[in-house]
């Protein structure tokens, strides 16, 4: 099996295991890094063993092959494709854009505007660490972050861009095109190649993906899953 197969779990067995929480046959990321999560294969045992990671109410991320299909105990919450792309290391052009924009390295007081950028253009999921994942570059206008794009799953060889964001009065400017090219290059100088994952019917995006050189290598399936409440018993006297 490639890496990229499975990806969350091999990046939490590998070059980011210092962010995981572990049970048996389960990991996580800690709950403010990300709510992504994985096992080897998803059997009822290793659903079992990520159950024992979360706290009431927290949910769990995971790319999976197909449809989830967990014990009854849990909730799917989201259930959707997810095209996975890979970069195939060659040159690359950043999009167009009437001047360079000027990069900045965005770390911890950054982070409000961070989460509140991810959740009004929704690029994926983003907690409060999650900047801790990678390297995160942003373009700001007037002082206010209007781009950002970072480095998010790390695993020997491989490092995923994730949280590519625009914000919607900015867009067509070819900022995204930009950061990606940024990360590009910071990867292939650690000997790295880049992939990312994206929704398919994202044409525009998948579109910009391909200009940069990544191609698509495999359809996953991302799904977001909660556990359902344990009812308290109740014993009659």
């Amino acid at each position: 099996m490639h890496l990229l197969d499975n990806p969350i779990w091999n990046a939490l067995n590998t070059a980011q295991a210092h962010l995981a929480v572990k049970h048996d046959q389960a990991r996580k990321f800690r709950k403010d890094v990300s709510l992504l999560g994985g096992f080897s294969e998803p059997s009822n045992e290793a659903y079992d063993s990520l159950a024992n990671l979360l706290d009431i109410g927290e949910r769990a991320g995971l790319f999976l092959k197909g449809d989830p299909q967990p014990p009854p105990n849990w909730k799917i919450l989201v259930s959707v494709p997810l095209l996975q792309m890979l970069h195939e290391n060659v040159g690359s052009q950043p999009a167009s854009s009437a001047a360079p924009p000027v990069f900045r390295k965005l770390g911890a007081t950054d982070v409000p505007e961070m989460l509140a950028l991810t959740k009004l253009t929704k690029p994926g999921p983003f907690a409060t660490r999650t900047c801790k994942m990678g390297d995160y570059f942003g373009i700001r206008k007037n002082g206010t972050l209007v781009a950002m794009a970072g480095e998010r799953l790390r695993l020997p060889g491989f490092t995923e861009i994730s949280a590519v964001c625009t914000h919607p009065d900015h867009l067509g400017q070819g900022y995204a095109g930009r950061l990606i090219t940024l990360l590009l290059g910071r990867i292939r100088e650690r000997g790295e190649r880049a992939f990312l994952h994206v929704r398919p019917e994202n044409t525009r995006a998948v579109g910009l993906y391909e200009r940069l050189g990544f191609r698509k290598r495999v359809l996953l399936h991302y799904a977001v899953l909660g556990k359902e409440a344990t009812a308290p018993q109740i014993f009659a006297d």
